[in-house]
């Protein structure tokens, strides 16, 4: 998301390779870009190359491309719809200009970032005073148990309201387990992750890393991150081949490309990590929140395994690298057997062992 002007079709382009239209309001499209992007990860290239499977399936993340028209934040008119899709959203990657553009005028990200991010803040307010007020009338109904589950409910809104009031997002707020499942179904805006993409020109990658640094010191939140991408140079990268690419970098003194660590931040914000399924057949990345264990991952890839788990059989990535095989792993005694309750690790590779007949 972004506000007009900022380029963030084309920081989408760059981060999925596709074609969006750019230049000019896009908020009159039937329905927003989407697209599926494969999260970079040189472990499951590696495992790949010990293995030789048929097939290598990485991770993805789907990313949408909002509009948000332009004068929105000064009158408090963003549409419902837009704001549904944002809700709808797990983490938001916000778009700001930090490149001249004549025609904007001189670039002020932080100013559009508070704009955007006051808007978000009275939008989670208004719904609060909303639900507060019908919990003040109709709450005091029911059974005995849906009346302490309002009150519960009511007092946790009473004590968020004052801390929106006060331009304080709820990402920021602390908040326990019960406390977190009881907001689940809200979605706030500002309760959600947050990485800002500081879109920047080729006369300020040199200075890239800076701006970021800066960037985070100013926008010190839990569950943020600062990153400057030069969106038009990265979405001609994403458009060329792998050979091509390296030369057009080599031209530009760039190291890799941006859009992987902006993706992979994207992954991190979300508080997920990969294990891996590995074997001649295939290799695959497999999607987990920090915390889940290794029923978590059994279902993660078929549900059958989950309900029949038996163990998991568990080597860490490093680990069978070294060794350079499972076989190996096995014999020094480095794959090791664990139970439901296994806290699954980044870079954990797995083998679910279970009984059919469950």
């Amino acid at each position: 998301m972004g506000l007009p002007g900022s380029g963030k079709t084309t920081v989408f382009n760059a981060l999925t390779g596709a074609h969006a239209d750019t230049g000019g309001f896009s908020g009159g499209r039937a329905a927003p870009n989407m697209g599926v992007v494969k999260v970079p990860d040189e472990r499951l290239d590696r495992l790949s190359e010990l293995f030789h499977p048929r097939k290598t399936t990485p991770a993805d993340v789907t990313y949408v491309d909002v509009a948000i028209p332009a004068g929105a934040t000064r009158e408090g008119t963003i549409n419902p719809d837009v704001l549904a899709l944002v809700r709808n959203a797990d983490a938001l990657l916000h778009v700001a200009r930090a490149f001249d553009a004549a025609a904007e005028g001189p670039p002020d990200p932080w100013r559009d970032v508070e704009a955007l991010d006051l808007e978000f803040t009275i939008a989670d307010l208004m719904v609060i005073e909303k639900r507060l007020e019908k919990l003040r009338t109709s709450g005091r109904h029911g059974t005995p148990a849906e009346r302490e589950a309002n009150a519960q409910e009511e007092a946790l809104l009473a004590r968020l309201e004052p801390e929106l009031s006060a331009g304080r997002p709820l990402r920021a707020v602390a908040l326990s387990d019960e406390d977190e499942l009881r907001l689940r179904g809200y979605r706030f805006l500002t309760q959600k992750p947050v990485l800002v993409v500081l879109n920047i020109d080729e006369g300020q990658l040199a200075g890239a890393s800076e701006l970021e640094a800066a960037g985070r010191v100013r926008y010190a939140q839990p569950q943020t991150d600062v990153a400057a991408l030069g969106g038009k140079i990265e979405a001609e990268l994403a458009q060329l081949s792998e050979a091509d690419a390296a030369l057009f970098m080599e031209d530009l003194g760039i190291a890799e490309p941006s859009r992987g660590r902006v993706i992979r931040l994207t992954y991190e914000l979300l508080g997920l990590f990969s294990f891996f399924t590995a074997g001649d057949d295939e290799c695959r990345a497999w999607t987990l929140r920090r915390g889940a264990t290794s029923v978590d991952a059994a279902a993660a890839v078929h549900s059958d395994l989950a309900r029949g788990f038996i163990r998991a059989e568990v080597v860490t990535y490093d680990d069978l690298i070294a060794c350079g095989s499972m076989a190996e792993a096995r014999k020094r005694g480095l794959l090791r057997s664990e139970g439901k309750t296994y806290a699954v690790r980044d870079g954990d590779v797995i083998e679910v062992l279970f009984n059919v007949a469950r």
